[in-house]
């Protein structure tokens, strides 16, 4: 009898577990719960891109690219031999926007997108097509504003990209190789790389996956709004890990530039400048950056600043170097008035100082 019973209580499992307590509870908490496995199956994106997708679309431009004639085909005699020298042909090139102002049907996208354009076309991922009315570009930046004929349009706000942190989540919306809308992921792998020759923006580098055809496209942040304008890819060819988009805050500055002015008007305060770089080579570097030289007569100079200075700050965003205050500047309007946080010696003191139209930084 003693044998039937141990063996029937090893059928039904009625083994003794002798692992301690706190083993056993840990095994039973590695197994989640049904409405854990269903949480964690809803866990995406979907959500993020059903909002902000709409909003992104693809632009085509027609442009005429110029012939490449040998010269010998323009004597008549070589002509009759040859024939007539090529006409200029048409192109067709695609790349993306994003619908920042659906009131005033605006589209943001890249300048060299829409550069030598004599058509542009936006087409909705509704599949709704329009030709767009080209209101201004900066080449500085990279950035051109589009205006369409459209109502009942979806848009995405511009968001703060002054507050982005490395290691921030992101997505990237575009369309890339003319594929379609295609959506990527990744983070904000660093901030304020200065792509640009003029210095005026500090793009955001992510490793979320751009590729040509996604210029103009959004970076979205994971509150919904637009980080930044996809721009560019480190080296030729496809992506490999490193894109770059330029900041909101300095889309939203040529944005209203052109809608006020028609292009975009910067102004300086005066000043050449460059980062600091310690008298002591073990020490760390003063974060700031140095004003090198003063333009007499200028903003600067009426205002006090003198070679030597250090600027930290500008009405409160910190410029750690040089070129986050040529950005800083660079997407202020004309007639500001700035407080700048100034270094001299060991002293600090705020230094107000009005941008001008009449000289640069």
């Amino acid at each position: 009898m003693t044998a039937l019973w141990l063996a029937a209580l090893a059928l039904t499992g009625g083994c003794r577990d002798d692992r301690p307590e706190g083993s056993r509870q840990k095994a039973s908490a590695d197994i989640p719960s049904p409405e854990t496995r269903q949480q964690r199956a809803s866990e995406s994106f979907s959500r993020l891109v059903d909002s902000a997708a709409p909003a992104v679309v693809n632009i085509a431009v027609i442009q005429t690219s110029p012939s490449q004639n040998n010269p010998l085909l323009r004597d008549p005699f070589f002509r009759q031999y040859f024939g007539e020298p090529a006409q200029p042909q048409t192109q067709l090139s695609a790349g993306s926007g994003v619908i920042i102002d659906a009131r005033r049907a605006l589209v943001l996208t890249n300048y060299h997108v829409v550069r030598s354009a004599r058509a542009i076309q936006v087409a909705l991922p509704d599949r709704r097509r329009y030709i767009a009315e080209l209101l201004g570009t900066d080449p500085p930046t990279d950035l051109a504003v589009l205006r369409l004929r459209a109502t009942n349009l979806p848009q995405i706000a511009l968001g703060n990209s002054d507050a982005a942190k490395v290691g921030d989540q992101v997505l990237a919306i575009g369309n890339p190789f003319g594929l379609g809308q295609t959506v990527t992921s990744g983070i904000v792998s660093a901030l304020g790389r200065g792509q640009s020759r003029d210095g005026y923006e500090g793009y955001i580098q992510t490793d979320a996956a751009i590729n040509p055809g996604n210029s103009g496209g959004a970076l979205i942040a994971m509150d919904g709004t637009v980080l930044g304008i996809n721009s560019a890819i480190y080296g030729p060819g496809a992506n490999i890990g490193i894109g770059f988009a330029v900041p909101a805050a300095t889309a939203r500055f040529v944005v209203q530039e052109i809608l006020s002015h028609g292009s975009v008007r910067r102004g300086g305060i005066g000043v050449s400048i460059t980062d600091a770089i310690p008298q002591d080579m073990d020490r760390v570097p003063p974060a700031g950056a140095l004003i090198a030289a003063v333009v007499p007569g200028g903003p600067a100079a009426r205002s006090g600043l003198k070679p030597g200075d250090l600027v930290t700050a500008v009405s409160g965003h910190a410029t750690p170097t040089a070129s986050a205050l040529r950005d800083v500047l660079g997407r202020t309007p004309i007639g500001t008035t700035l407080d700048l946080t100034v270094r001299r010696g060991t002293a600090s003191e705020v230094i107000r100082v009005q941008l001008s139209g009449a000289v640069s930084n």
